[in-house]
């Protein structure tokens, strides 16, 4: 029998009070109101093309401190901080240090990549947590700059908010107990399932397992705790999160079967095509130079194995 782990590293991760300093401390943007999060989109383009598609990088990457005239970049330098949209709760992707206060992970060492780019100095950010469906009213409502919460690139969110290139594949993967034998989600028919509520990881479920019984929670932490206290005998959803989970659970594995593509990109404004085609020069060269990987390994390596290399940029989308 699957041994029990007390939640209280559950409660502990998911706490998001505001710590102390300056631009490392957390700062809660004003609450979104429904009307702004249930906002009709704009309407719909005639052709995506593909989501993957990102704008084009001109010209050689401006030194620090140094941003182009006018730019997007300009504004932000001038400002003395980047401000992004993060998690404060996903383990290894965006989450608070319990013992500095501080939220890490490899969402945020992007956020860092970008700040180092504009400032010569990775610490120049200012982390506002906002939740999933914030990612993009935030955006629209220009409290952030950037998004880095592990956001799929799609049509749907390209017709609202511009995306960098790809920065990570994520895809559908299951977590179980340590000394689980099956290699496959199908293999647990019968079984209790937890995905989140309203997610495409439980429509997912439904499809590839229709025999297993699935159960719900309000978040991806909510179901870790129904998985520790024997409710719930595995979970469903993106690698990266449940690479989190196995983190915080010696008890839980998971499963190297993929059956879902999750590419994420970095979200940001529609208005400023010069500051996508900035990020995606950061990314390109944490790419060739080895950052990418570094942050990869620290994070995500221990419970999602080994990369060969990160994913290929695509590039030609026009504004």
């Amino acid at each position: 029998m699957k041994k029990l782990l007390a939640p209280m590293v559950v409660i502990l991760l998911a706490a998001t009070a505001c710590g102390s300093g300056n631009y490392e401390a957390t700062q809660i943007p004003p609450k979104v109101q429904p009307s702004q999060a249930a906002a009709a989109p704009p309407a719909a383009q005639p052709n995506c093309g593909n989501p993957l598609e990102s704008y084009t990088p001109e010209g050689a990457m401006p030194q620090p401190l140094a941003m182009p005239d006018g730019s997007y970049m300009e504004k932000i330098q001038q400002r003395g901080r980047l401000i992004a949209g993060v998690s404060a709760d996903s383990l290894n992707l965006g989450a608070r240090n319990p013992i500095t206060g501080k939220i890490e992970g490899f969402d945020i060492d992007m956020v860092k990549a970008v700040a180092k780019a504009i400032f010569g100095d990775e610490n120049k950010i200012e982390l506002r947590v906002i939740s999933s469906p914030q990612r993009i009213p935030v955006l629209k409502n220009e409290q952030v700059d950037i998004v880095a919460r592990n956001m799929t690139i799609n049509c749907a969110r390209w017709k609202q908010i511009a995306f960098s290139a790809e920065y990570y594949r994520s895809g559908q993967r299951t977590l179980v107990p340590r000394d689980e034998t099956a290699t496959s989600i199908k293999q647990l028919a019968g079984k209790t399932i937890c995905a989140p509520a309203g997610s495409t990881s439980l429509d997912n479920l439904k499809k590839e397992n229709p025999g297993a019984v699935p159960i719900t929670a309000d978040t991806d932490t909510g179901c870790l705790a129904l998985f520790q206290s024997g409710k719930a005998y595995a979970i469903t959803g993106d690698d990266t999160v449940l690479a989190g989970d196995a983190a915080q659970d010696p008890y839980a594995k998971v499963l190297k079967e993929r059956f879902s593509d999750e590419p994420y990109g970095l979200g940001m404004s529609l208005k400023h095509p010069e500051f996508v085609r900035f990020v995606n020069q950061v990314l390109a060269q944490s790419k060739a130079d080895g950052t990418w990987m570094a942050s990869y390994n620290k994070w995500l390596a221990p419970a999602l194995g080994k990369l060969a290399a990160p994913p290929v940029a695509v590039y030609g989308r026009t504004p």
